[in-house]
């Protein structure tokens, strides 16, 4: 109400109000209280007439008790009361609402999830201790770890998984990202920055896991092609210190092969030269190719060519060392009929379980003479299936598998079944396992790793074990007689089929 209409009220009330009788103050004291000094008792009231007043009128002028509550009065507004507590009540709601909201939320993240991992070679004795530690500080994930078989387990994976019943997390082989592409999801950046993981991961997990612009896979581990060679053996030669180069490799070799009177082999300084009975035959090419400076793409060309001539040339007379009468090179090994082999790091688990008493070393992979380091990578990793309906969740458990303390408490666990655990991919963890007997070579190797689809007993059925059968043909008809130049262009036909299937360029 504004200022002029509470003056305006206010002095129509004293008017209304002004009493039109008034009683003498002469004749008696204040209040009209009777005098005690008077000898009269109750002396009557004598009041006094204003002038011009009709008295008969009295009661139509002088407005009743009851009637006074007819006429305006003073009041004061009280409306800006009711909207103070209704934009209160309107806050405490909006507060109460969001509050409700978040705490829905809150509880959507926390309902019941549960995480199926699919695992290939590694127990889950050796998992156990750090998915007990995950759930315990994620109260709502459960992980179900199953142990897979290796006999089509790519297939299954592919086939399951878009049928809706696959796992959430699995392992992969690194050659496997164009057979997977239906079925592996992006490493979300937000969960693992990508720069701190091409810091984090040697430069080869990079390579064979980014498409695009994503990553697709996180490594618990690193592996490749090492030369595996009989310590005792090279002992008894008086040979002091395994080969670096490619030279010295053919020349060891000649001195620890032994052979009787008609030319048979007793025992190989190394098994190289068939295809047949030398176990990771393709790897050992593949590598070969990749460090002559050739490819699967023109496997044909005039370095692929010389690498064949190069792998042939130890198993073909008179000058072999090595030939087809000769068992699988793995187990010639564990008999002592061979002095170096190529295998990658967990070949030393078998032969060791095989044979304890063999005096196994490990050492890096030859160079040519003048060449560039080139070492073969094989190794398996971590993906979250872009079927899965927690994807986010299996990605923090796949990065919080990877953190340095998970690896380091992995590790130990696989030690205590094993002679060593799987090699660490991280680069921050190097120097715990350069002092290793076995995997020192693994570690060395890691920042010079390359990959290439010909890696056995991945049991894909499919990119590695296709390409590897056409390899596989074009060796055996070398030595059947076919040039090396016509048996690799064979190879070639198969291997540009294969890549088209798959989409390789």
């Amino acid at each position: 109400m504004s200022n002029t209409k509470k003056d305006s009220s206010e002095n129509q009330e004293k008017e209304l109000n002004k009493p039109i009788f008034e009683a003498s103050k002469e004749k008696g004291s204040p209040n009209n209280q009777p005098n005690p000094d008077s000898q009269e008792e109750n002396p009557p009231i004598i009041e006094e007439v204003a002038p011009d007043v009709d008295i008969e009128k009295e009661d139509t002028i002088t407005p009743s008790l009851q009637e006074e509550d007819k006429y305006p009065k003073f009041e004061e507004d009280k409306s800006k009361y009711i909207v103070i507590i209704l934009s209160t009540l309107f806050f405490f709601l909006f507060l109460f609402l969001i509050f409700k909201f978040i705490s829905k939320k809150g509880n959507i993240s926390k309902q019941p999830i549960t995480l199926t991992y699919w695992m290939l070679w590694e127990d889950e004795n050796a998992f156990k201790p750090l998915i007990q530690e995950y759930e315990k500080k994620h109260s709502n994930i459960k992980i179900k770890f199953i142990q897979q078989t290796k006999e089509n387990y790519l297939k299954k994976l592919i086939t399951r998984s878009k049928n809706g019943n696959g796992p959430d997390i699995f392992r992969f082989h690194n050659t496997w990202v164009p057979e997977l592409k239906e079925v592996l999801s992006p490493l979300p950046k937000e969960i693992f920055p990508y720069s701190l993981y091409k810091k984090t991961f040697y430069p080869i997990c990079s390579t064979d896991l980014k498409v695009g612009n994503y990553y697709y896979g996180i490594p618990l581990e690193i592996d490749g092609l090492i030369l595996i060679y009989n310590k005792d053996m090279f002992d008894d030669a008086g040979i002091p210190s395994p080969p670096t180069t490619w030279d010295e490799l053919i020349d060891t070799a000649s001195k620890l092969t032994i052979k009787d009177k008609e030319g048979n082999i007793i025992r190989s300084g190394l098994a190289l030269g068939t295809a047949s009975n030398i176990e990771h035959f393709s790897d050992i090419f593949g590598w070969m190719l990749l460090q002559n400076g050739g490819t699967l793409k023109q496997i044909n060309n005039s370095q692929g060519v010389d690498t064949l001539e190069a792998y042939r040339a130890l198993a073909e007379p008179p000058t072999n060392l090595w030939d087809e009468k000769m068992p699988n090179s793995l187990v010639a090994f564990v008999q002592g009929k061979v002095a170096m082999i190529f295998a990658p790091s967990w070949e030393v688990l078998v032969i060791k379980a095989q044979n304890p008493e063999i005096n196994v070393q490990t050492t890096t992979l030859p160079t040519l003479p003048g060449g560039t380091k080139v070492a073969l990578a094989n190794y398996w990793v971590e993906g979250v299936s872009r079927y899965s309906k927690n994807q986010i969740e299996g990605w923090k458990f796949l990065r919080f598998l990877s953190e340095k303390e998970s690896l380091t408490k992995l590790y130990a666990e696989e030690s205590k079944e094993k002679l060593f655990g799987e090699p660490y991919p991280r680069v921050d963890l190097a120097s715990l396992l350069t002092q290793n007997t076995y995997l020192k070579p693994v570690i060395e190797q890691a920042s010079y790793y390359k990959s290439i689809p010909l890696i056995s007993r991945t049991y894909d059925d499919g990119l590695n074990d296709t390409l590897i059968s056409y390899l596989r043909n074009a060796i055996n008809s070398t030595i059947e007689g076919v040039n090396y130049k016509a048996a690799l262009d064979e190879a070639q036909k198969g291997i540009q089929q294969v890549f088209n299937q798959y989409g390789i360029n």
